[in-house]
Protein backbone atom coordinates (compact mmCIF):
# COMPACT_ATOMS: atom_id res chain seq x y z
CA UNK A 1 0.00 0.00 0.00
CA UNK A 2 1.11 3.34 -0.85
CA UNK A 3 1.63 6.11 1.67
CA UNK A 4 -1.24 7.89 -0.22
CA UNK A 5 -3.09 5.14 0.23
CA UNK A 6 -2.26 4.42 3.41
CA UNK A 7 -3.78 8.30 4.82
CA UNK A 8 -6.45 7.60 2.65
CA UNK A 9 -7.79 4.73 3.79
CA UNK A 10 -6.45 6.63 7.45
CA UNK A 11 -8.84 9.70 6.91
CA UNK A 12 -12.00 7.61 5.99
CA UNK A 13 -11.71 5.11 8.92
CA UNK A 14 -11.52 8.80 11.11
CA UNK A 15 -14.19 10.36 9.25
CA UNK A 16 -16.93 7.56 8.58
CA UNK A 17 -15.42 5.29 12.09
CA UNK A 18 -14.63 2.44 9.33
CA UNK A 19 -12.85 -0.58 10.96
CA UNK A 20 -10.02 -2.15 8.90
CA UNK A 21 -9.24 -5.92 9.78
CA UNK A 22 -6.03 -6.08 11.87
CA UNK A 23 -2.79 -8.08 11.88
CA UNK A 24 -1.47 -8.37 14.78
CA UNK A 25 -1.14 -6.35 18.03
CA UNK A 26 -2.64 -3.07 18.08
CA UNK A 27 -0.88 0.40 18.69
CA UNK A 28 -2.72 3.93 19.76
CA UNK A 29 -1.34 7.38 19.17
CA UNK A 30 -2.89 10.47 20.33
CA UNK A 31 -2.17 13.64 17.83
CA UNK A 32 -3.27 17.21 20.84
CA UNK A 33 -3.51 19.53 18.29
CA UNK A 34 -4.12 23.40 18.35
CA UNK A 35 -7.91 22.58 15.85
CA UNK A 36 -8.26 18.72 16.28
CA UNK A 37 -7.67 15.84 18.69
CA UNK A 38 -7.16 12.41 16.67
CA UNK A 39 -6.61 9.12 18.17
CA UNK A 40 -4.76 6.74 15.39
CA UNK A 41 -4.59 3.18 15.53
CA UNK A 42 -2.19 0.97 13.50
CA UNK A 43 -1.60 -3.12 13.47
CA UNK A 44 1.80 -4.84 13.62
CA UNK A 45 2.70 -3.73 9.97
CA UNK A 46 1.70 0.03 10.37
CA UNK A 47 -1.68 -0.24 8.51
CA UNK A 48 -4.47 2.17 9.82
CA UNK A 49 -7.28 0.14 11.47
CA UNK A 50 -9.11 2.83 13.22
CA UNK A 51 -9.64 6.60 14.49
CA UNK A 52 -11.40 9.02 15.78
CA UNK A 53 -11.65 12.59 16.35
CA UNK A 54 -13.25 16.15 17.39
CA UNK A 55 -12.93 19.15 17.12
CA UNK A 56 -10.99 20.92 20.25
CA UNK A 57 -9.15 23.98 21.59
CA UNK A 58 -7.54 22.79 24.02
CA UNK A 59 -4.03 23.06 23.07
CA UNK A 60 -2.32 26.71 21.89
CA UNK A 61 0.86 27.12 20.39
CA UNK A 62 2.02 23.98 21.83
CA UNK A 63 0.88 24.71 25.08
CA UNK A 64 -2.07 22.53 26.73
CA UNK A 65 -4.27 25.29 27.93
CA UNK A 66 -7.53 23.31 29.27
CA UNK A 67 -5.89 20.02 31.24
CA UNK A 68 -9.58 18.75 32.12
CA UNK A 69 -10.61 19.62 28.63
CA UNK A 70 -7.78 17.41 26.70
CA UNK A 71 -8.39 14.48 29.55
CA UNK A 72 -11.68 14.38 28.54
CA UNK A 73 -11.25 14.45 25.11
CA UNK A 74 -8.89 11.57 25.04
CA UNK A 75 -10.79 9.14 27.30
CA UNK A 76 -13.87 9.32 25.01
CA UNK A 77 -12.41 8.95 21.95
CA UNK A 78 -10.63 5.94 23.36
CA UNK A 79 -13.74 4.34 24.57
CA UNK A 80 -15.15 5.16 21.20
CA UNK A 81 -12.37 3.50 19.46
CA UNK A 82 -12.15 0.40 22.12
CA UNK A 83 -15.85 -0.24 21.61
CA UNK A 84 -14.95 -0.17 17.95
CA UNK A 85 -12.52 -2.80 18.22
CA UNK A 86 -13.12 -4.54 21.17
CA UNK A 87 -10.01 -4.14 23.04
CA UNK A 88 -8.81 -1.98 25.77
CA UNK A 89 -5.69 0.50 24.98
CA UNK A 90 -3.01 0.36 28.20
CA UNK A 91 -0.84 2.02 26.38
CA UNK A 92 -0.63 4.94 23.87
CA UNK A 93 2.21 7.09 22.10
CA UNK A 94 1.69 11.23 21.80
CA UNK A 95 3.16 13.47 19.53
CA UNK A 96 4.87 16.70 20.85
CA UNK A 97 5.34 19.93 18.58
CA UNK A 98 9.37 20.62 17.88
CA UNK A 99 11.12 22.76 20.48
CA UNK A 100 8.90 22.95 23.13
CA UNK A 101 10.08 22.89 27.23
CA UNK A 102 10.81 19.74 28.97
CA UNK A 103 7.77 21.02 31.41
CA UNK A 104 5.64 21.46 28.81
CA UNK A 105 6.51 17.91 27.40
CA UNK A 106 5.50 16.22 30.75
CA UNK A 107 2.05 18.28 30.49
CA UNK A 108 1.76 15.98 26.53
CA UNK A 109 2.73 13.11 28.65
CA UNK A 110 0.31 13.54 32.04
CA UNK A 111 -2.21 14.07 29.46
CA UNK A 112 -1.89 10.05 28.75
CA UNK A 113 -1.38 9.25 32.00
CA UNK A 114 -4.42 10.94 33.84
CA UNK A 115 -6.71 8.57 31.11
CA UNK A 116 -5.22 5.83 32.08
CA UNK A 117 -2.39 5.49 29.25
CA UNK A 118 0.98 4.50 30.11
CA UNK A 119 3.52 6.66 27.68
CA UNK A 120 4.82 4.16 24.94
CA UNK A 121 6.69 6.63 23.04
CA UNK A 122 6.74 10.86 22.72
CA UNK A 123 7.53 11.35 19.43
CA UNK A 124 8.43 15.09 17.28
CA UNK A 125 5.50 16.06 15.08
CA UNK A 126 7.63 16.01 12.01
CA UNK A 127 9.22 12.41 12.43
CA UNK A 128 5.74 11.21 13.24
CA UNK A 129 5.13 12.57 9.92
CA UNK A 130 8.14 11.53 8.15
CA UNK A 131 7.11 7.98 9.18
CA UNK A 132 3.75 7.70 6.87
CA UNK A 133 5.87 9.21 4.15
CA UNK A 134 8.26 6.96 4.28
CA UNK A 135 11.33 9.34 4.65
CA UNK A 136 14.09 9.60 6.65
CA UNK A 137 16.18 12.70 4.81
CA UNK A 138 14.12 15.92 3.56
CA UNK A 139 12.24 17.92 4.81
CA UNK A 140 8.54 18.58 6.24
CA UNK A 141 6.67 21.61 6.17
CA UNK A 142 3.62 20.76 8.85
CA UNK A 143 1.11 24.02 8.54
CA UNK A 144 -1.43 23.71 11.98
CA UNK A 145 -4.07 25.59 13.47
CA UNK A 146 -1.66 28.52 15.00
CA UNK A 147 1.80 27.80 13.25
CA UNK A 148 3.81 27.13 10.55
CA UNK A 149 6.26 24.80 11.21
CA UNK A 150 9.38 23.48 9.28
CA UNK A 151 11.63 20.63 10.31
CA UNK A 152 14.58 19.06 8.06
CA UNK A 153 15.59 15.75 8.79
CA UNK A 154 18.69 13.28 8.39
CA UNK A 155 18.50 9.91 8.93
CA UNK A 156 15.08 10.13 10.42
CA UNK A 157 16.08 12.61 12.89
CA UNK A 158 15.45 16.37 13.45
CA UNK A 159 18.58 18.47 13.02
CA UNK A 160 16.48 21.95 12.77
CA UNK A 161 12.88 22.96 13.32
CA UNK A 162 11.73 26.14 12.65
CA UNK A 163 8.35 26.99 14.47
CA UNK A 164 6.29 30.47 13.92
CA UNK A 165 3.12 31.53 13.84
CA UNK A 166 0.98 31.79 11.00
CA UNK A 167 -1.76 29.21 10.48
CA UNK A 168 -5.02 28.41 9.71
CA UNK A 169 -6.21 30.07 12.39
CA UNK A 170 -4.94 33.77 10.63
CA UNK A 171 -6.20 32.79 7.44
CA UNK A 172 -10.08 32.67 9.49
CA UNK A 173 -9.20 35.93 10.68
CA UNK A 174 -8.31 37.10 7.60
CA UNK A 175 -11.55 36.00 5.90
CA UNK A 176 -13.74 36.78 8.76
CA UNK A 177 -12.43 40.34 8.05
CA UNK A 178 -12.79 39.98 4.32
CA UNK A 179 -16.02 38.93 4.62
CA UNK A 180 -17.31 40.67 7.58
CA UNK A 181 -18.30 37.08 9.16
CA UNK A 182 -18.17 35.60 12.33
CA UNK A 183 -14.79 33.63 13.09
CA UNK A 184 -16.44 29.90 12.91
CA UNK A 185 -18.38 31.46 9.23
CA UNK A 186 -14.70 31.92 8.08
CA UNK A 187 -13.80 28.35 9.05
CA UNK A 188 -16.63 26.78 7.24
CA UNK A 189 -15.60 28.74 4.22
CA UNK A 190 -12.40 27.91 3.95
CA UNK A 191 -13.53 24.74 3.90
CA UNK A 192 -16.17 24.65 1.40
CA UNK A 193 -14.55 23.46 -1.82
CA UNK A 194 -16.99 25.84 -3.86
CA UNK A 195 -15.57 28.82 -2.54
CA UNK A 196 -12.07 27.87 -3.02
CA UNK A 197 -10.69 29.99 -5.72
CA UNK A 198 -12.82 32.96 -4.01
CA UNK A 199 -11.06 32.37 -0.86
CA UNK A 200 -7.36 31.78 -2.30
CA UNK A 201 -7.62 34.43 -3.16
CA UNK A 202 -7.70 35.99 -0.16
CA UNK A 203 -5.72 33.95 1.68
CA UNK A 204 -2.80 33.81 -0.46
CA UNK A 205 -0.95 36.50 0.97
CA UNK A 206 -1.26 34.33 4.12
CA UNK A 207 -0.29 31.43 2.42
CA UNK A 208 2.87 33.34 1.20
CA UNK A 209 3.63 34.44 4.52
CA UNK A 210 4.19 30.94 5.52
CA UNK A 211 5.82 30.02 2.17
CA UNK A 212 8.60 32.87 3.22
CA UNK A 213 8.70 31.07 7.38
CA UNK A 214 9.95 28.26 5.33
CA UNK A 215 12.11 29.53 2.91
CA UNK A 216 14.05 31.58 5.86
CA UNK A 217 13.86 27.76 7.56
CA UNK A 218 15.82 25.81 4.36
CA UNK A 219 18.50 28.17 4.17
CA UNK A 220 21.79 26.80 3.32
CA UNK A 221 20.30 23.02 3.28
CA UNK A 222 20.82 21.06 -0.32
CA UNK A 223 16.95 19.85 -0.60
CA UNK A 224 15.51 18.12 -3.53
CA UNK A 225 11.88 18.74 -2.85
CA UNK A 226 9.34 19.33 0.43
CA UNK A 227 6.43 17.58 1.62
CA UNK A 228 3.54 19.85 3.02
CA UNK A 229 1.43 18.56 6.01
CA UNK A 230 -1.15 19.51 8.60
CA UNK A 231 -4.97 20.86 7.70
CA UNK A 232 -4.56 24.36 7.15
CA UNK A 233 -2.06 23.04 4.04
CA UNK A 234 -5.72 21.39 2.39
CA UNK A 235 -6.38 24.53 0.07
CA UNK A 236 -6.21 23.26 -3.49
CA UNK A 237 -3.09 25.81 -4.56
CA UNK A 238 -1.73 26.31 -1.45
CA UNK A 239 1.42 23.77 -2.72
CA UNK A 240 1.48 26.28 -5.98
CA UNK A 241 2.30 29.03 -3.62
CA UNK A 242 5.11 27.13 -1.74
CA UNK A 243 6.71 26.00 -4.95
CA UNK A 244 6.76 29.27 -6.22
CA UNK A 245 8.52 31.09 -2.97
CA UNK A 246 10.64 27.79 -2.39
CA UNK A 247 12.01 27.49 -5.85
CA UNK A 248 11.51 23.83 -5.41
CA UNK A 249 8.89 21.01 -5.93
CA UNK A 250 6.52 20.93 -3.17
CA UNK A 251 4.57 17.41 -2.43
CA UNK A 252 1.22 16.81 -0.28
CA UNK A 253 -0.52 14.67 0.29
CA UNK A 254 -4.52 14.43 -0.76
CA UNK A 255 -5.12 14.03 2.97
CA UNK A 256 -2.68 16.72 4.34
CA UNK A 257 -4.40 17.04 7.81
CA UNK A 258 -3.92 13.42 8.60
CA UNK A 259 -0.61 12.49 8.17
CA UNK A 260 0.88 13.51 11.43
CA UNK A 261 -1.71 11.78 13.43
CA UNK A 262 -1.65 8.49 11.67
CA UNK A 263 2.55 8.54 11.80
CA UNK A 264 2.15 8.97 16.46
CA UNK A 265 1.07 5.05 16.51
CA UNK A 266 3.25 4.03 14.43
CA UNK A 267 6.11 3.79 16.87
CA UNK A 268 6.08 1.96 20.81
CA UNK A 269 4.55 -1.55 20.51
CA UNK A 270 2.30 -2.67 23.08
Amino acid sequence: MSYEDTITSFAAEVREGEVSEPAGALRLGVDLGTANIVLSVVDEEDRPIAGAWEHSTVVRDGIVVDWAGAVSAVCELKEILENRLHCRFTQAAVDIPPGISEGTVRVFRNVLTAANLAVSEVVDEPVAAARVLGIKDGCVIDIGHGTTGVSILQGGKVVKSVDEPTGGHHMNLVLAGAYQVSYDEAEDLKKDPKRADDVFGVVRPTLEKMATIAQRAIAGHQLELVHLVGGAASLPDAPDVFAAVLGLPVVRPLEPLFVTPLGVAMGGKE
